[in-house]
Parts: C-alpha cells; sequence; structure tokens
C-alpha cells in the first residue's frame, strides 16, 4: 500500500495489495491496522474463518445466502441487515440490494444504528465509514459483539489479541504506534467447553463423560453406544439423540436411517448440524464430514452441545 512520499518508512508495505490509503485516510484523526504478523495467528484465523464465519452462514442458511468473507461480503450492509432480521426481529424498510456506494452507507446507517441499540456496548469500535471500507479489525469487533449479544453459546476462541498500528494524522505529520488489542475475553481455567487437546488421557475422560450421557439418554429406546465416533459417524443415533433430548420425532422420510454410502451419512449429520442450529445450540468450528470422517474432537464438540443444554 502506497503510504505518500511524507514518510521516511512505510508501515503498510506488508499489508494486503488491495487495500488502498485514498484521501480520506490522511485528514486529521485517527486510523488503525492489524500488522500482518497478527493476520497469520492461528487464533485470528479459527476466529474469522471458522467460527463467525460459520455463525453468519449458518444463521442465514435458510434464505439461502453464503458469505465467503467477513471482511469482503459485509460492507454495503445487505448481511448485516439480514442478521438484525433473525436475531432481533427487526425489518427495516430497506432497498435489498444497495448498490451505489451513498445507498450502500445509509443502509448501513440504519442496520447499525438498531444494532448499537441491541448490543449497548459503552465503547463502539465500529462506524459507519469503516465498515463500508472493508475494515476487518472494526468488522471483527462488530461481529464478536453479535455473537455475544445474539447467541453467547456460540464458543469463541478466547483471549483472541491483535497487534495493530495506530496513526494518529494531525497537521504536524502522521505519528505511529503498536498496541495490542483484544477481540476475545479471555475465559480462563474455568470454561466449560470441550478441549482441543490431543492429550489421550483428557480426550478419554471427556469421551467417557459424552458416553454416559448418551447411553443413560437411549436407555429408554434399548440404544447403546459403546464408540462416539464410529456409530455417530452416519447421523443416525445422534438424530435420534436430538429428538429423543428435545421430545420431537424427526420423520424417516427426512433422513436415512440405514446409511449405505457416504452421501447418506453426510446428510444425516447436516439435518443434525442444521437442527442444532434451529434450536440455538451453535456448534462452532465444526463440519459435518467432520463427524462423518470419525473425528474425535468434532464428535464430542457436538455432543457436548447437547449435553451443556440437557446434561450438565
Amino acid at each position: 500500500m502506497d503510504g505518500g512520499g511524507a514518510m521516511e518508512a512505510d508501515p503498510f508495505h506488508n499489508a494486503k495489495e488491495d487495500e488502498h490509503m485514498d484521501a480520506q485516510t490522511f485528514k486529521a484523526g485517527k486510523m488503525k491496522m492489524i500488522q500482518p504478523d497478527s493476520l497469520k495467528d492461528p487464533k485470528l484465523d479459527k476466529l474469522k474463518e471458522q467460527v463467525l464465519l460459520g455463525w453468519i452462514n449458518e444463521s442465514l442458511k435458510a434464505e439461502h445466502i453464503v458469505v465467503q468473507s467477513v471482511e469482503e461480503d459485509l460492507y454495503d450492509g445487505l448481511v448485516l441487515h439480514h442478521l438484525l432480521a433473525r436475531f432481533a426481529g427487526v425489518h427495516l424498510t430497506l432497498e435489498e440490494m444497495a448498490l451505489t456506494a451513498s445507498a450502500q452507507i445509509r443502509k448501513l446507517e440504519a442496520v447499525l444504528e438498531e444494532l448499537d441499540k441491541r448490543l449497548e456496548q459503552q465503547d463502539t469500535k465500529w462506524e459507519v465509514s469503516l465498515i463500508h471500507k472493508k475494515d476487518l479489525l472494526a468488522t471483527l469487533h462488530l461481529l464478536v459483539a453479535m455473537v455475544t449479544r445474539f447467541q453467547p453459546e456460540v464458543e469463541l476462541p478466547s483471549n483472541v489479541k491483535v497487534q495493530v498500528v495506530v496513526l494518529e494524522v494531525s497537521r504536524t505529520g502522521i505519528q505511529s504506534d503498536v498496541q495490542t488489542e483484544v477481540l476475545t475475553e479471555d475465559r480462563g481455567d474455568n470454561a466449560q467447553e470441550v478441549s482441543d487437546t490431543n492429550d489421550p488421557m483428557e480426550q478419554l475422560m471427556e469421551m467417557e463423560t459424552m458416553l454416559n450421557f448418551v447411553n443413560k439418554t437411549m436407555a429408554g429406546v434399548g440404544l447403546q453406544v459403546s464408540d462416539l465416533d464410529q456409530q455417530f459417524s452416519d447421523g443416525v443415533i445422534l438424530l435420534l439423540l436430538i429428538g429423543q433430548l428435545e421430545g420431537f420425532f424427526i420423520p424417516l422420510s427426512d433422513f436415512r436411517l440405514t446409511p449405505d454410502s457416504h452421501e447418506h451419512r453426510l446428510h444425516n449429520v447436516s439435518l443434525a448440524l442444521s437442527l442444532l442450529a434451529d434450536l440455538g445450540l451453535q456448534v462452532s468450528a465444526v463440519q459435518a464430514q467432520d463427524v462423518v470422517s470419525q473425528d474425535v474432537a468434532g464428535t464430542l464438540k457436538v455432543l457436548y452441545a447437547l449435553f451443556r443444554k440437557h446434561g450438565g
């Protein structure tokens, strides 16, 4: 990114090539930008690419809206408007597709005004201009606040921090500073969640807890589970478990009771994850393929979402 000839060193020369510093950037005030090294942090990548992106797409699946990038796809207000309607029941009289910059800004102003009323943040770290300019830091702050407010059961990665360059522009020149900005809180040792650890002893303890929970639930229908990852990989027992815990019957026509192909197993597990999302039990960073491929950590996270509600 071209920072202008007046600066001895350009702090943005490693930033993404498609980000531009226009004349607006140099108006008096402050601006922030995530340092390139922080963009490579696996915890930030998980927050951005798995949890937040997955939350948006699961939330708007029924409306056939697919978001590819939290940074690139929220600037025009369309996705945020649909999320506002989905979680707050607010349906604003706005054009669906805002094609010009002025129309997009007007839409964002209306949507963010309603969101800010409900998010109740004392010090908001986003604003219309930043979201419209596809500012990643502001967009992440906004999405984290929305998840925390509307679906607090979604497991955000703990203690995600980024290093940001803070530029202060004045008539005398540009001053820069590097600061640490917190995106998610540190849950500490008291967080109740299934760990991502590869420690075999911890996984065995988690599996034993989930096995006891599942078998106690399914005893009434005469089902016994001994192998979590294998017996849940086709989605059948998972669907029956959801029905048993939530007190509803899933029509046999909706899933394959005896799946004999990868496609059938994937359909069953996808249906189960969709039902969990409809019940407000968002399972972050878990795809249907994870369960079908007998991924232990993924299967445990799905079961834990049910355990936290019904067996904790």
